[in-house]
């Protein structure tokens, strides 16, 4: 049901979830919200017009996406400030999550506009709770960047940050992202690739990278469809070595093998001269 007493002097923004596969996937409260407001802001007015006439839902539409919100934002102002309830939706998902939609959401925080969640399907959040990654804490870092070594970074610093990632990639560059998070980190990366979700080719493959470039090979049309990657993050490694050992050690390395200069430093500190090593080796490669 509409907020009564904000349509009555001016209207709210609803921002409006809609199913990532499954039309089943559409609450009650959006299908209601997306009946009774004035206008629907949609990405593709086409394809959110095919859920719409799915639950006979008569209402009328306009395209606002990535060319056109900035230049929109400030006539749907306008309009709710003229007292029209609008409804934000994107072609699947929840507005905003890697879609069209920040630039309004933002005008409307700065000018104190009303704005209302109507919540429901998101790719990334469907994806990792059936991930069997930690979801203690995580982060969306949205599409992968176009560029190989802005790729290979991009994948480094996902799992430096010691937290599970999840991203999106599309069809036309799955492999080649493959590629890059194989020379960035390994062919032993472990990696949860998620795809067509809600959908009837749902499909969900947990393995190291080469596992899973030879799981797509094997079968091309699995690289086809709505993908999101997810990526577990590095433990944080407890540092017990201590700042003076540190400089000790940076002072011996230039005078004898860093073995030879471990053992001394453990012995200086009453440390254990493998695990010394063995940690020193680790942080260089």
């Amino acid at each position: 049901m509409l907020n009564e007493e904000n349509s009555q002097k001016i209207g709210t923004l609803y921002v409006v979830a809609t199913p990532i596969g499954n039309y089943d996937d559409l609450s009650q409260r959006a299908i209601a919200t997306l009946s009774q407001v004035d206008l629907i802001a949609a990405e593709d007015t086409r394809h959110t017009g095919k859920l719409l006439s799915h639950f006979g839902i008569k209402a009328k539409t306009f395209a606002l996406h990535d060319h056109n919100e900035k230049q929109k934002a400030q006539q749907i102002i306008d309009q709710l400030n003229q007292g029209l309830n609008i409804a934000l939706v994107s072609d699947a998902g929840t507005p905003l999550i890697s879609d069209p939609g920040y630039a309004v959401v933002n005008l409307c925080r700065e000018q104190g506009a009303s704005v209302t969640p109507v919540p429901g399907a998101c790719a990334a959040i469907t994806a990792v709770c059936c991930s069997g990654l930690p979801t203690d804490r995580f982060q969306f870092i949205g599409f992968t960047p176009a560029k190989s070594k802005a790729r290979q970074d991009f994948f480094i610093d996902a799992v430096n940050s010691s937290i599970t990632s999840i991203m999106y990639e599309s069809t036309h560059r799955i492999m080649a992202s493959l590629d890059d998070l194989e020379a960035a980190l390994g062919s032993e990366q472990q990696v949860v690739f998620a795809k067509e979700l809600t959908k009837t080719f749902e499909t969900f493959f947990n393995g190291t990278v080469t596992e899973l470039k030879q799981f797509l090979t094997d079968d091309p049309t699995k690289q086809r469809g709505e993908i999101v990657l997810m990526l577990p993050g590095k433990p944080k490694v407890v540092d017990d070595i201590p700042p003076e050992a540190r400089k000790m050690l940076a002072l011996l390395e230039n005078e004898m093998p860093m073995k030879k200069a471990c053992g001394v430093v453990a012995d200086y500190f009453g440390m254990k001269k493998n695990a010394l090593y063995k940690t020193i080796i680790e942080e260089k490669q």
